[in-house]
């Protein structure tokens, strides 16, 4: 198995200051001269998105970006881009300049992590002492307003105007007082010299031709042996040793998860986040609680392998639109038993969406259209809400960083980070048997006659906190930016509402494996597709990457299991149902069974449960089912 690394090139989507190739024959050599001289001419561009307000007039009052957290520890917002929300925290107390993140205390008293000081923050008070309840953006921009904290109609007109996108203000007219105040909140934060190269880029890099990179197949290298680990063909002692390292890892508290959940179930036709969606197990579970349970049954392995008391934080990025309702979601479940001041919510910046013509799209006549910026966007956002800081305050040093939709995804795995960790890597990707690149370079074939480039990218990576702070503090700025072409419902000139059934737009994203060339120890690590890869991605008409796929997918592994630990299964008439480990992608097991993962993790410990039964289907083996079948004598 080989995984390819590309030579760092950021001049198809980035910025013209980051128009030249890094001629580098392994990423861990990018010399730190060339990237500081890069880095320079990036600033400016980089520094805007990220203060958009310090190039402000001087006297002028820089908004804050409050925030509101229904229950997690949330870390707040600075004001990026988009519409600044006043929100009160569980404390009844508005979130105010960017600064340290918060945990709630049992009590559900705020205290700032210890070692990092507390925020000065504008107390509001809730209903019965409680939290008070969203201001409301409109609601929020009068008050700035009325309080003389909120540029004028005139200025930000002469910031478009520089812009090239006065555009934005043409309903202006129309508009009663509130929604004016709330265009305005959004619209100025915006500088207008970065929100004009935004357009720019986004419009030239649409027009260019679509497909690969015609040069990528130049710039790829095969990883070395030594960089490569596999799941399946490595022997059960080396297993054995890379486990036991991991669980000491997580023992140890030295290991959080953090989960890229900034994007919406559109495509499989639900306007809630994706970690919400049930797939229709029999259980009824959600993405959101299969995780929350691989995360407690982790703990739970590492503690009693370790005999110690262990948490796994569980950072959650959020945007925009996931926010609100991922942290009420939890709320509702009681964060699925998890201690809530280790479940770590933040949001990740937004930036505007633009038509191909370079405009930037008004969504409704007072809104502008705001996408999040990529999973890629974790890098700075880990930088402006200081979510690194609270991960050394915890001792964490090791990050398993996945994407929500993965049903299959092993959270905190300890095989993975005990291969990451042996073997001294700052960085590392699980890889599966899988290709995007050219059929030719597809098809090139190794000295022994297997596929030279086989492994594909599953968003699934280890990173050293050392490695995110490198990156965060220097890097970020070089990461290039990427065009998705997407449908985004808009205004036409006459303010009517369209739902475009052609794509329309552009939203410019960065990657999260975009960081992969910086790293100086770069592994990989292969697993079985079938044991730890099926996301969900489409609708259920979709041929694949469906929640039939995805249900399909976990049912399948379940029912593995079962059949391994030594159970049999009939069918509703007593009828012996055959044995089949083997079954093809698209078809269904001989017998449903579910497993829960507070029983079992990856597959371990069923025997006690199973050997020897004969079990009729459907079978959902949860804790309580589980101390149904355990023997008298355990």
């Amino acid at each position: 198995m080989r995984f390819a690394e590309a030579i760092v090139k950021t001049e198809i989507f980035s910025p013209p200051c980051l128009a030249k190739e890094t001629e580098t024959k392994e990423p861990h050599q990018v010399s730190r001269t060339k990237l500081s001289a890069k880095m320079a001419r990036a600033t400016l561009l980089s520094a805007q998105l990220r203060s958009p307000m310090a190039a402000w007039p001087t006297g002028t009052r820089r908004p804050v970006a409050p925030h509101w957290s229904p229950g997690a520890a949330l870390l707040p917002l600075p004001p990026l881009s988009g519409q600044p929300r006043t929100r009160a925290d569980p404390c009844g107390q508005t979130r105010g300049r960017p600064g340290p993140g918060l945990a709630s205390t049992a009590s559900g008293a705020c205290a700032a992590p210890a070692g990092i000081p507390r925020p000065r923050r504008r107390a509001r008070r809730g209903a019965g002492g409680g939290a008070a309840p969203p201001a409301g953006p409109v609601m929020a921009a009068l008050e700035r307003q009325a309080a003389g904290d909120m540029a004028s109609e005139r200025d930000v007109r002469a910031r478009l105007q520089l812009a090239g996108q006065e555009h934005l203000l043409r309903f202006w007219a129309e508009l009663a007082p509130g929604p004016r105040a709330g265009l305005l909140a959004e619209l100025e934060p915006l500088d207008p010299a970065a929100l004009r190269e935004h357009c720019r880029q986004a419009a030239a890099a649409c027009a260019r031709p679509p497909g690969p990179d015609p040069g990528l197949a130049a710039r790829l290298r095969p990883l070395p042996p030594e960089r490569v680990g596999s799941a399946s063909r490595s022997d059960p002692e080396t297993r054995r040793r890379w486990e036991e390292e991991g669980l000491r890892q997580i023992a140890l508290n030295k290991v959080a998860v953090l989960l890229l959940a900034g994007g919406q179930g559109t495509r499989l036709g639900v306007d809630y986040p994706k970690g919400m969606y049930r797939v229709g197990l029999p259980s009824r579970k959600t993405l959101y609680q299969l995780q929350a349970e691989r995360i407690r049954r982790v703990q739970q392995l590492a503690g009693e392998r370790h005999g110690a008391r262990c948490t796994v934080p569980w950072y959650i990025m959020t945007s925009e639109f996931t926010l609100g309702p991922t942290a009420a979601f939890f709320r509702e479940h009681d964060f699925f038993q998890l201690d809530p001041a280790s479940v770590i919510m933040f949001e990740q910046r937004m930036l505007p969406a633009v038509s191909f013509e370079g405009r930037a799209i008004l969504e409704r006549k007072d809104k502008v259209a705001m996408a999040p910026d990529g999973n890629g966007g974790l890098y700075r956002a880990l930088a402006d809400q200081r979510v690194l800081e609270d991960m050394e305050v915890r001792g964490v040093e090791f990050v398993h960083v996945y994407c929500v939709d993965n049903i299959l995804v092993r959270l905190a795995d300890p095989v993975f980070l005990g291969f990451c960790v042996l073997r001294g890597a700052d960085c590392g990707a699980k890889v599966v048997e899988y290709s995007e690149v050219s059929p030719e370079t597809a098809g090139l074939r190794a000295p022994d006659g297997g596929l030279l480039y086989n492994a594909g990218n599953i968003c699934n990576h280890f990173f050293t906190r050392g490695f995110l702070q490198m990156v965060t503090r220097e890097l970020e700025p070089l990461l290039p930016l990427h065009v998705a072409v997407k449908k985004v419902p808009h205004v036409d000139d006459q303010g009517a509402l369209v739902k475009p059934q052609t794509p329309n737009g552009i939203k410019m994203e960065k990657f999260v494996f975009d960081v992969f060339p910086f790293a100086k120890n770069f592994v990989a690590f292969e697993v079985p597709r079938e044991e730890e890869f099926s996301p969900l991605k489409n609708g259920e008409r979709a041929d694949r990457d469906s929640p039939s796929t995805a249900r399909r997918a976990l049912l399948s592994q379940h029912y593995r299991w079962a059949l391994r630990a030594g159970a049999r299964f009939l069918d509703a008439q007593g009828a012996w149902l055959p044995e089949r480990p083997c079954l093809p992608q698209d078809e269904d097991p001989p017998a449903i069974c579910e497993i829960s993962p507070l029983v079992s993790y990856s597959g371990e410990g069923l025997e006690v449960y199973l050997r020897g039964r004969a079990l009729q289907s459907p079978l959902i083996l949860d804790e309580a089912r589980a101390r149904e079948l355990l023997p008298q004598e355990a």
